[in-house]
């Protein structure tokens, strides 16, 4: 029989499982309440659900309850357009939605037989453990190429980055995780809800952000945050004046950050205030973590640490030749295999068949980096919108962000590429300014003297703000001259 995903709810331990507010559940109470709704999932026998994903304790539940079902669970973005939502919600054609009680849904999901999920429940046997194979969670890609594609993510891929990371975070039940990440994608709900359950440890998830919420759970039982780069920002741009929001996430056994590069300036800020430097990952929808930074190794701002326990990693070149030096600076597109991979994009086998070489079952990430003799991944950005041919050399946007970000007229910074006669493609800073905008050759200068001449910016355009998603990527879609 496979091993439960979950053996914490079968073992019931005397604690806290999930916190949402004011709201909570010990792990007995999570047992029965997911475990009624589970057995009364197996009884529909859904092919699949679909949830209306707000960032509530009902949404864990939901998932929790389909999982344990063995039905496979599509989490549906609450902010999300009505063409998108039409066409998730026709690619997945789920049978079923799960929903806080009343809350509204939008129009698609409304028209389908709809199941409150509620709090209470009787204690119970669980369902028996499906295959390790079967299809656990369809979580939808951003759609930034085209309409999103359903990741068809089994049990097996979830089960392997859990324990992954329990080895490279030295991650256990004694582990208390403080949040506020949506649970419509890998971050917030398999990472940051499904990873303590597994582990037996504790959620605490503060619904919205903010620096003193996060603070306030680290001065308490909190042991790790997880967080993205706008959180870590706006943390670092706190912790240097307040000594006691410093001292509280200097008590943090880890500080995680993940969805997008962390820019160094806010590595070191953080480090200089609270003695802690944030552990950076790296992973996809498609592949879950793929390397980590890990707990008793080196930290080294920048980089997303090494491959993870059972996931191999190779860079290659435009060829498709592999890359055998490790020397920081040669720049190849990352490829992996392991088994915390995807199943499937459903329904898209053509899509799926393309990110796959046609040997030996690599996965094209479309993510370019380096790699330094020691195993350790620095990512420069994505093939398609963050290397950029100028003048005879591939650029990493990432490298000059970083550098702009130490200017100290600068608070954001993105790069871009655009086509230039000359030198085939020009670099563009986009600058939300610090105050007054700096003027174009002093941030040019200042790009020129830190890295190399041929990677200053040759145009720079100032923005109020940067566009961004959900998950605080920036859109560079959506940075047009």
């Amino acid at each position: 029989m496979a091993e439960p995903l979950f053996p914490a709810l079968a073992a019931k331990p005397d604690k806290n499982a999930l916190r949402f507010g004011e709201i909570s559940l010990g792990y007995g109470e999570l047992a029965a309440v997911a475990g009624t709704l589970a057995r009364e999932l197996r009884a529909a026998a859904p092919v699949r659900v679909a949830i209306w994903a707000t960032p509530t304790i009902h949404t864990s539940v939901a998932v929790l309850g389909a999982l344990l079902a063995g039905v496979p669970a599509v989490p549906v973005n609450p902010k999300i357009g009505e063409r998108e939502l039409g066409h998730i919600v026709s690619d997945s054609a789920p049978a079923l939605v799960l929903a806080e009680p009343g809350v509204t849904l939008p129009e698609a999901l409304a028209a389908l037989p709809r199941k409150d999920v509620q709090l209470t429940g009787a204690p119970g046997e669980l369902p028996a453990e499906p295959d390790p194979e079967a299809p656990a969670l369809i979580v939808y890609t951003s759609g930034t190429t085209g309409p999103p594609k359903g990741v068809v993510l089994p049990r097996r891929a979830i089960a392997t980055t859990l324990d992954a990371l329990e080895d490279a975070w030295q991650w256990t039940a004694d582990d208390v995780l403080v949040h506020a990440l949506p649970l419509f994608h890998v971050h917030g709900l398999i990472l940051g809800v499904l990873g303590p359950l597994r582990r037996g440890g504790s959620v605490r998830h503060l619904g919205r952000f903010s620096v003193e919420g996060a603070a306030h759970e680290l001065a308490g039982e909190a042991t790790m945050m997880f967080g993205v780069p706008t959180m870590y920002h706006r943390i670092a741009g706190e912790v240097g004046e307040n000594p006691e929001l410093a001292k509280a996430f200097g008590r943090a056994r880890l500080l995680v950050s993940g969805s997008a590069a962390l820019p160094v300036h806010d590595h070191e800020r953080i480090t200089a205030a609270t003695g802690q430097c944030v552990v950076e990952r790296y992973g996809m929808t498609e592949t879950l973590m793929n390397t980590s930074v890990r707990a008793d190794g080196e930290r080294k701002p920048g980089t997303v640490g090494v491959p993870l326990r059972g996931v191999e990693l190779r860079l290659v070149d435009e060829s498709g030749a592999v890359i055998a030096t490790s020397d920081s600076e040669t720049v190849g597109e990352i490829q992996v295999r392991g088994p915390n991979m995807f199943t499937e994009y459903l329904n898209r086998p053509d899509a799926t068949a393309d990110v796959f070489t046609a040997g030996g079952g690599w996965f094209r990430t479309g993510d370019m980096a380096t790699r330094d003799a020691d195993g350790y991944v620095r990512i420069v950005g994505r093939k398609a919108t963050d290397l950029i041919k100028s003048g005879g050399y591939k650029i990493g946007a990432g490298e000059i962000e970083n550098a702009l970000l130490e200017h100290p007229g600068v608070a954001e910074a993105a790069v871009t590429g655009e086509p230039d006669p000359d030198l085939g493609e020009r670099i563009v800073a986009w600058i939300v300014p610090s105050g007054q905008p700096p003027a174009e050759r002093e941030l040019a200068d200042h790009v020129a003297r830190l890295l190399s001449p041929h990677k200053r910016p040759r145009v720079v355009r100032f923005l109020e703000a940067l566009p961004r998603n959900d998950m605080g990527k920036v859109m560079k879609r959506a940075l047009e001259p």
